[in-house]
């Protein structure tokens, strides 16, 4: 089988529908792996209406609930897909936990990209493209296994959300040094107007007037992702129109192994 299938997680949102249109304008049929089927078949219906000939199927997918990255993930045959664009993700407004017991943005941000790409091993063809969506807010915390799992008491809004996502770089690392076939390498997409950005406050309309303006739109922030979609080798950074090694401060063996066998022993626990 020919390995063509892209899958973008998240695909009825902003970023993932510009990388869903950008992908078929490219004439790369797109999996859109979305949790809400109404929405995404409204985003389908939309880049149809300007890309016809588009190739996207929807297909459920919910990164808070484990059962629902099994299922989804038992629906890929051997080496079908050439790429996967772990973009979706969330910044969680309190502390909340999934049905599986995880903190919510863990749960969305890493534990269910984990598992899902590492129960997709088998669909990814060699040199497929797996791509993972971090954040600049890394550069501001540091993350340990212990801190997978954190109690109410140790939530913060941007803080968990930056540590979920650093967990995301790491295990990125990871994967490429454990599975050389493929060819692993993270983006940055900058500060993005999305909805995502909405902080629940009182202020939000004053930041929509003053600070959205300012804000990246979608189909640009998208387009380090769409680059690395189309990398050669591994272990980059993808921020803007650059694509850097990544930088030294993120590099630690050590601390990924132990982050891999953390996770993978709270999943299998689950």
């Amino acid at each position: 089988m020919h390995a063509d299938k892209i899958i973008v997680t998240g695909a009825s949102g902003s970023m993932g529908a510009a990388a869903a249109e950008a992908l078929a304008r490219q004439g790369r049929p797109v999996v859109m792996a979305c949790r809400n089927a109404a929405k995404a078949e409204a985003v389908r219906a939309d880049i149809l209406s300007r890309v016809p000939d588009a190739r996207l199927e929807i297909r459920q997918l919910e990164l808070s609930s484990l059962a629902s990255v099994r299922e989804f993930a038992a629906g890929f045959g051997p080496g079908e897909i050439a790429g996967l664009f772990n973009n979706a993700g969330v910044i969680s407004r309190g502390y909340a936990r999934t049905a599986d017991g995880l903190e919510h943005s863990f749960a969305v941000n890493y534990f269910g990209p984990f598992l899902l790409t590492n129960l997709l091993l088998h669909a990814l063809a060699d040199g497929a493209r797996v791509v993972n969506m971090v954040s600049l807010t890394c550069r501001f915390v540091s993350v340990s296994p212990e801190a997978l799992q954190p109690e109410e008491g140790e939530f913060s809004r941007l803080g968990t959300y930056a540590r979920s996502k650093l967990a995301l770089l790491h295990f990125s690392q990871e994967l490429a040094r454990r599975h050389p076939e493929l060819r692993v390498n993270v983006a940055d997409p900058g500060i993005v107007n999305s909805n995502m950005i909405a902080m629940g406050k009182w202020f939000d309309p004053l930041a929509d007037l003053l600070f959205r303006p300012f804000c990246r739109k979608p189909e640009k922030g998208v387009k380090p992702a769409l680059a690395a979609l189309e990398a050669t080798e591994s272990g980059l950074l993808y921020v803007g129109r650059r694509n850097d090694p990544i930088p030294p401060r993120y590099r630690d063996p050590a601390l990924q192994s132990r982050l891999w066998t953390a996770t993978q022993e709270i999943l299998d626990s689950l």
